[in-house]
């Protein structure tokens, strides 16, 4: 079969694109305005908070942050999901679309259910900050159907996903899950992995010959890596409150990352026959720590905490690559592209657990009377019940959400490819000239020539 566009892609995607992003200018025509703090009033807000200064404008404690998540979420998972080899523009390019889209959408989807109270929804830096954890929710969810689906049905994913993020989000409001082990990791993990099972292809195997990676495929992916394992800081601080929290969360996550790598590496080695490494597990088991110690992020987890639970997770998602990600094609039907079930789902679940531990044990003690009191809206034992309750809602929300939006996208309409056409950029993009094969037919040519000469 040709690698031919499918009919409906030409007409669905220009279409969608238009009237939904004319919506958002309409909505956000009607609804949105600038907060205190980004609004020409605020010299006015400064007179009346005793005379605050510029400096003390919230842009210049979240800007950093902002910066350093809105890198991840479009620089980052982008190039991470480029280690297919005939797939990097539809990994990179529907990354930007979708994350593009969804921030527009998660902006209004959160000020209905946060900010709402005065009829506007009032946006700052911090509100932009949110916006990109939301998306990031729908990019892991990406990772599961990567290659598989059309742009069309990845924009109805994002749409119903930053939807029952924000619902998640608000029903969960008491948990603390400032890094998103939970509302991020877990509910979009659980929501892709959903999605797959629903749209599970029995020929795919068809489409073999580009289910891997070549060896620049696997150097551009690392780049999505690195930056990802760098700013994971910011990420699960992001939002952490000024001061001792958000200095904490970034130290927490600082270590946490650095033990994954290391077991990471170790579980690699010991799952070849020769010892060699995989480089799937160091482009993705290396980023669990980070996920896993989210929710936890700006509790008194202490230094050595961070580290056991890096520890445990570069060995729980490298293993996941090994036997999880086999088990659940064969057994369950999930084709998970990305295994983001072992980035994200599992470890993203021993963060919601480790943050309902860490709650349920906490003591004025460690954290002093008032601090206990600032950290936590609700007593120790009650807090780490909530927080368990968190992790099982962002679990129903995502696996509950994803099977009803599967069943939506597994209409005939939306333009998916063909089974042997998965995993190619062919079918949605303009390709240049490939060099190789036209040096190959150079080589031959020459060949022949000199074939020639010689008779």
């Amino acid at each position: 079969t040709s690698n031919q566009t499918p009919n409906s892609f030409s007409k669905f995607l220009p279409a969608v694109c238009f009237i939904w992003q004319i919506a958002m200018i309409i909505l956000f025509g009607i609804f949105v305005r600038y907060n205190e703090e980004s609004d020409t009033h605020w010299i006015e807000h400064k007179k009346t908070k005793r005379n605050l200064s510029d400096i003390e404008n919230d842009f210049y404690y979240r800007y950093p942050s902002f910066q350093d998540v809105h890198v991840m979420i479009f620089v980052g998972f982008g190039f991470l999901m480029t280690f297919l080899k005939r797939y990097s523009f539809g990994a990179v390019g529907f990354n930007f679309l979708i994350a593009a889209f969804g921030i527009q959408w998660a902006l209004l989807m959160q000020g209905w259910f946060h900010s709402f109270g005065t009829g506007k929804i009032l946006i700052a830096v911090e509100n932009l900050i949110n916006a990109d954890f939301c998306v990031g929710s729908c990019l892991i969810a990406y990772g599961a159907v990567l290659g598989k689906v059309s742009p069309v049905q990845l924009l109805v994913m994002t749409l119903c996903g930053v939807t029952l993020f924000a619902i998640d989000e608000f029903i969960i409001l008491n948990a603390k899950d400032a890094g998103g082990s939970m509302s991020i990791h877990t509910f979009g993990a659980c929501y892709g992995l959903a999605i797959s099972w629903v749209l599970y292809r029995p020929d795919l195997n068809q489409s073999k010959r580009l289910l891997g990676s070549v060896y620049h495929s696997d150097v551009f992916a690392m780049i999505g890596t690195l930056f990802l394992w760098l700013f994971w800081p910011s990420f699960n601080s992001a939002i952490c409150s000024h001061g001792d929290g958000q200095h904490r969360a970034a130290i927490n996550t600082y270590l946490a990352l650095a033990s994954t790598v290391l077991t990471s590496v170790a579980i690699s080695s010991l799952s070849k026959d020769k010892g060699k490494l995989d480089m799937v597990h160091i482009q993705n088991s290396t980023l669990a720590g980070g996920v896993a110690v989210g929710t936890a992020a700006e509790f008194m987890l202490m230094p050595y905490g961070a580290l056991i639970v890096g520890f445990c997770c570069g060995i729980i998602s490298t293993l996941g690559y090994v036997y999880v990600t086999p088990f659940l094609e064969k057994n369950l039907k999930i084709q998970d592209t990305c295994g983001i079930n072992n980035l994200h789902c599992m470890p993203g679940i021993i963060g919601g657990i480790v943050g309902a531990i860490s709650a349920a044990g906490a003591t004025e003690y460690v954290y002093g009377s008032e601090g206990l009191a600032a950290m936590f809206p609700m007593v120790p034992r009650l807090q780490g019940g909530h927080q368990a309750a968190g992790l099982c809602v962002a679990i129903v929300f995502g696996i509950g959400g994803g099977i009803a939006v599967g069943t939506v996208l597994k209409l005939p309409i939306w333009g998916d490819p063909a089974d042997d056409n998965c995993f190619d950029d062919e079918v949605y993009w303009e390709l240049p000239e490939d060099e190789e094969s036209h040096s190959v037919i150079l080589e031959y040519n020459n060949h022949m020539r000199n074939k020639h000469q010689d008779v």
